[in-house]
């Protein structure tokens, strides 16, 4: 809206502001400014302030991010940029959330190159020290092409800059070397960077796909940032200093508390002195940040000439005195029990140090009401719009009035297709309202409607102008989300993609096609006859191992249970294995059987057949107060086309809580309502009923439709009223337990049922479902992940809509593994109910939840707690969660009973105890029960400190503390999830045959089975067994890293023609650098099969002189063909007709290279010639 901007550049105020800073005026007041006005005023002095950087200073985090956001309206893309503050204390042993480090990063580093930037940070950001700007300026690393470089210099330089390195890179700050290619992921740019040196030479620098590992585009030249902010300080000198400090603090504990408190602190510094001398990686330690360097700097001085901005002085300097009193009780505390030394205060900016050098620059500070400060001030005239709550008629009028005096209107709507719709609609009512994307010129008497998302409307008398939101018009308040970069969300997205977990590693349990289920004990190269080859080892019961030859790899999965416990091992050779696959095969056909027959059924009857949507319903989908996903309209269009078709709909729809499953069943309601049809929401619980009849009726607001809950909740004369509402059609919409499914409850015209969470109703209310499905459309939604694999063996005989990408902007849940300890849940919870918010304690005893209730009262004592736990009379416990929403409580004490269906908006706090005791999959679904709202959420889960925990532990642990990164936790979580998703659609008797043969195995069987049932089973070529003696695979000098080789054999085995192995070759020198003769061969045997497949050949054996190729039995090989052939390769090829027809290659003494390039020239000709000699 640059438009908006230049209006105010031209005003008086704003030339008298400019005029007093140009004449070095150090304080400027405006006041006046109370809404989304003062970032167009902001807007204006960064453009009219070239070339200084500015930085707005806010009261909080909240408050940054709306100001950043409503600042990217009225400035270029790019600009704007957000520097939270960390949110961790420097001692703390947990991780600060990746999407704070980038943000800060991409600050700091755009500062020190010197872009003009807008930065907008709240004042806790600035009261935390950083290194000094020339240690961040010094620690980037140049890489260019074509340039000379020193590949053990670059290896060093990123340890020092902060890279963890990694076998292969998938997320930010990763780094991985194979041979001459380095791949880095410097964690501010958009794709990782591969680098290929050949010798000192960098003779190619390339981005890449993170997720295929595929070179995208060719590079100049890339600049390498810090991964972190505290990176580039070398340890050495500081060492000597910390220990030293150490020592004098062990001395005084050591008189307070005692020796072992005093020998905790020497060993804990010396153990962080030792990793900081290596460079290793380790949370916490940002306290030494003091040692690491002879001077710190702040925010402020990464901005040299730059200008401040500050938002409500007085807001800011009271939190300012609220963080120095309880940073300095922190700090007192933590020195008292010897968990810091005495410099870790020099961690903090004081405030009056901040205040101090504040003065070193001109600052202009915005206030609501006109306050007395030293320097020149303005007031700007500013007036908060009417509110029109959804009232078109009294929105026209005013509009109108306006227009007719002149005034500029601008219409801001969220997204661009909204913006249109609305000058459509008010265009259509006699108002001319024009549609513009960017608004470059603002006329007097223009209303114009635009894709903007703002946080509240305003009035400015003296320019005619007038802006409305969705708030003011509609009565709906945009929702705040945190301001990410383009390359942040082109990560999320390559993030959501990455959901390979199939990666074999030793002692994982395996499941090979023809002998059952194993442990992988890795990968073996073993050279038979002077010819090496690779193969996957597998133990089995007793002593048993098979090698499995890498060709063969297709015929071995990992083996995915249908819960936690370890497989029973097979023996090798007994017939137990091919029991079980038989009576699995045939309980799979059974239920493709099943599938397949009510599929057909309901082809075969003929339902209600909906209307198109009606304007109504395209007024009420544009009222949806947030942007959809592609997942969410995708599957809303699926909903439709089969409500619209004759026949019954029974759509399964799936998505992670909060991803927008509830908006498609509102949208389908609607639809059903507005053809005279009823609609039936069946629920699990009566609490889920209740938050469905919340979010139903905001929704339905201002639409003629009778929205109804039936429960126990109701006296028994509602419950009549609203059974008599739904037999004589008065009730649309009817929300409730299985108590909808009583016999007495009779519906004049139903023609929706929406089912949330079905596997969570018992046998009887399933078979009743089974019943009402025949006849009426039902949509299904589960929040359970559905696996891929299923629902492709399941395409045709099920219908499914799948919601994968979450909302854009929802905040990032900050995730946090620590040690139990009473101050840290203290603090966590204090936290949470200063903001108003309610807590989830997770605790999973229930003989002594009681005892842990009295230890949280003393922690809290003024906190209102419950307990809940699954052996509570239903009632009971039912009403405890009623109470808990209502907001009667600020604490949860539970069992993890709120893993499914809790969806409480005002709480953002989750601790669990005891979280090494739980699945990953639990772990994951325990945390999605918080971040629900627009609220930043924590997530604490924690161990006992004296325990050891077992190394499964530990590795879930990781995981979870890596949920917010890439990396395996999540697709572990996942896998975990879907399992069960997969247990939740077949139903629970196909668990055990899902344990018996592994997920992978048991999805092949039933999609073949649905294949056959359909007569969809194509008859492939056989595939040739190829016995050619010669060394094709991948050796150690390579690929060192044995899972990238599976993966590289199984792209090998699955490849299904020639351009698909061309491409596997460029991808291998892509990622690993030239091909060696030994990789070379293998792909080229890939091509000799593809090739041999092709013409019938059912098998090729090299002989002591020669290669005899064996064709499908009956073939009949053209007279032509042989002779075209023979002629070529005179003296080399001899055919022999028969039964089965063979071909002998003459092969005296070639090498490996040379036999297969033979061979490839051989049965190209063969393919070549048979295709003229069909084509005839």
């Amino acid at each position: 809206m640059r438009a908006i901007t230049e209006l105010i550049e031209n005003t008086k105020e704003m030339q008298q502001l400019l005029a007093g800073l140009r004449n070095g005026a150090g304080h400027y007041q405006v006041a006046g400014l109370a809404r989304a006005e003062k970032a167009a005023y902001v807007a204006a002095l960064f453009h009219q302030t070239s070339p200084r950087p500015l930085l707005v200073v806010t009261q909080g985090a909240r408050r940054a991010q709306d100001l950043a956001l409503d600042l990217e309206v009225f400035v270029d893309r790019g600009r704007v940029c957000l520097f939270p503050d960390v949110e961790v204390l420097p001692h703390e042993e947990v991780a600060a959330p990746l999407e704070i480090m980038v943000s800060r990063l991409e600050v700091l580093e755009g500062l020190v190159r010197g872009e003009r930037l807008l930065v907008v940070a709240p004042v806790d950001a600035l009261l935390r020290a950083l290194p000094p700007v020339e240690a961040f300026r010094e620690g980037f690393v140049a890489i260019k092409a074509g340039e000379q470089a020193d590949l053990d210099a670059v290896l060093a330089a990123l340890v020092e800059l902060g890279y963890e390195r990694a076998s292969m890179v998938e997320g930010p700050g990763q780094f991985a070397q194979r041979g001459g290619i380095v791949d880095i992921y410097p964690p501010t740019q958009a794709e990782p960077v591969r680098c290929e040196f050949f010798g000192d030479e960098i003779v190619s620098l390339r981005a890449f796909d993170p997720v295929t590992q595929r070179s995208m585009a060719n590079l100049e030249e890339v600049q390498v940032g810090p991964a972190r902010e505290v990176a580039a300080a070398t340890a050495d000198q500081a060492a000597e200093e910390i220990l030293a400090m150490a020592a004098r603090q062990a001395e005084r504990i050591a008189s307070l508390k005692g020796e072992k408190a005093a020998r905790e602190l020497l060993d804990r510094v010396r153990g962080h002195v030792e990793k900081l001398q290596e460079g290793v990686k380790f949370y916490g330690k940002d306290q030494y940040l003091p040692h690491l360097y002879p001077r710190l700097a702040m925010l402020l001085d990464y901005l040299p000439g730059g200008l401040l901005v500050i938002d409500e002085p007085e807001r800011i300097w009271e939190r300012v005195r609220i963080l120095e009193r309880e940073l300095g009780e922190e700090i007192t505390s933590l020195l008292e029990k010897g968990a810091v030394l005495p410099s870790y205060e020099k961690n903090f900016v004081g405030p009056d140090e901040l205040a101090r050098r504040a003065e070193d620059y001109p600052q202009v500070t915005l206030t609501t009401l006109p306050r007395k400060r030293k320097g020149g001030a303005i007031t700007v005239q500013t007036r908060a719009p009417g509110a029109f709550h959804g009232k078109m008629k009294y929105l026209l009028q005013e509009v109108e009035k306006w227009r007719s005096q002149q005034y500029r209107v601008v219409l801001a709507m969220p997204g661009p297709d909204r913006a249109k719709r609305l000058a459509q609609s008010l265009t259509g009512e006699g108002l001319p309202v024009a549609y513009h994307s960017l608004i470059r010129q603002l006329p007097p008497g223009l209303v114009v409607s635009t894709g903007a998302v703002l946080s509240a409307g305003f009035e400015l008398p003296a320019l005619k102008l007038v802006v409305l939101t969705e708030e003011e018009m509609f009565g709906r308040r945009r929702k705040a989300v945190r301001t990410r970069t383009q390359h942040q969300v082109e990560y999320g997205a390559k993030r959501a993609r990455l959901t390979h977990y199939g990666d074999l590693q030793r002692g994982d349990y395996v499941v090979h096609v023809n002998h059952g289920i194993g442990r992988y004990l890795g990968m073996e190269t073993l050279e038979i006859g002077g010819v090496h080859k690779d193969y996957l080892v597998v133990q089995y019961a007793g002593e048993d191992k098979l090698y499995v030859p890498v060709e063969q790899v297709d015929l071995l999965q990992k083996y995915i249970g249908a819960d936690d416990k370890p497989p029973r091992l097979y023996k090798l050779g007994s017939s137990e294995w091919s029991r079980v696959k038989k009576r699995v095969k045939e309980s799979v056909q059974e239920l493709a059987k099943d599938l397949l027959d009510l599929y057909a059924a309901r082809e075969a009857i003929e339902g209600h057949a909906f209307s198109p949507d009606t304007p109504w319903q395209e007024e009420f989908e544009a009222a949806f107060m947030y942007e959809e996903t592609p997942d969410q309209i995708r599957a809303v269009e699926e909903v439709k086309r089969d409500m619209e078709s004759p026949r019954p709909m029974d759509r399964l729809l799936c998505g992670d809580v909060g991803y927008g499953k509830t908006e498609v069943a509102i949208r389908a309601a609607f639809k059903a309502v507005m053809d005279g049809k009823q609609v039936a929401v069946l629920v699990p619980t009566t609490i889920l009923a209740q938050q469905h009849e919340r979010t139903f009726k905001e929704r339905f607001a201002g639409y003629p439709i009778r929205i109804e809950t039936l429960s126990r909740f109701e006296s028994r004369a509602e419950q009549r009223a609203i059974i008599k509402g739904l037999a004589d059609g008065t009730v649309d919409i009817v929300i409730g337990t299985h108590r909808l499914l009583s016999s007495d409850i009779v519906f004049k015209s139903l023609g929706l049922m929406i089912i949330d969470e079905e596997q969570r109703f018992g046998v009887v209310q399933k078979e009743k479902l089974k019943a009402m499905r025949k006849n009426i459309d039902v949509l299904t939604l589960t929040a359970t992940p559905i696996p891929r694999t299923l629902h492709m063996s399941l395409v045709g005989v099920r219908d499914m809509s799948i919601i994968e990408t979450p909302p854009e902007g929802r905040y990032p849940i900050r995730t946090y593994v620590v040690e139990y300890n009473d101050e840290i849940i203290r603090e966590a919870i204090l936290r949470e109910l200063d903001r108003g918010g309610q807590v989830y304690f997770v605790y999973n005893q229930i003989r002594s939840i009681d005892k842990m209730k009295s230890h949280l009262l003393e922690l809290v004592p003024h906190a209102r707690i419950v307990t809940a736990h699954g052996q509570m009379d239903e009632r009971h416990l039912e009403q405890v969660m009623l109470d808990f929403l209502a907001g009667e409580y600020d604490i949860l004490l539970c069992t993890t009973i709120i893993e499914t269906g809790m969806d409480i908006g005002n709480v953002n706090t989750l601790i669990v105890c005891d979280a090494d005791r739980m699945g990953l999959a639990q772990m994951y679904q325990l945390r999605g029960r918080v971040g629900r709202s627009n609220r930043v959420a924590y997530a604490y889960f924690t161990y006992r400190g004296n325990k050891i925990l077992t190394e499964d532990a530990e590795k879930r642990l990781q995981a979870i503390r890596e949920f917010t990164e890439l990396g395996s936790g999540f697709k572990l979580a996942m896998r975990d999830l879907e399992i069960r998703g997969a247990g939740n659609i077949l139903g629970s008797e196909q668990h055990g045959f899902i344990a018996s043969v592994g997920f992978e195995l048991y999805c092949r069987l039933l999609e073949e089975s649905v294949k056959q049932l359909k007569g969809e089973v194509v008859q492939e070529l056989p595939q040739p067994v190829l016995d050619l003696n010669v060394d094709a695979y991948v050796p150690d000098e390579y690929v060192d890293d044995s899972r990238q080789k599976v993966e590289i054999y199984k792209k090998v085995v699955a490849v299904k023609d020639l351009d698909g192995v061309d491409a596997l070759a460029r991808e291998a020198a892509d990622r690993f650098g030239p091909v060696p003769e030994p990789v070379e061969n293998l792909f080229q045997v890939a091509r000799v099969k593809i090739l041999a497949r092709d013409v019938g050949i059912t098998s090729l054996t090299r002989e002591k002189d020669s290669v005899l190729l064996k064709f499908v039995p009956g073939l009949v090989l053209p007279w032509d063909l042989m002779t075209f052939l023979a002629r070529k390769y005179r003296g080399k090829l001899l055919f022999q007709r028969g039964r089965i027809p063979q071909l002998r290659i003459k092969a005296r003494e070639m090498s490996d290279p040379a036999l297969l390039g033979l061979l490839g020239d051989v049965l190209t000709d063969l393919n070549t010639a048979w295709e003229q000699a069909s084509g005839q």
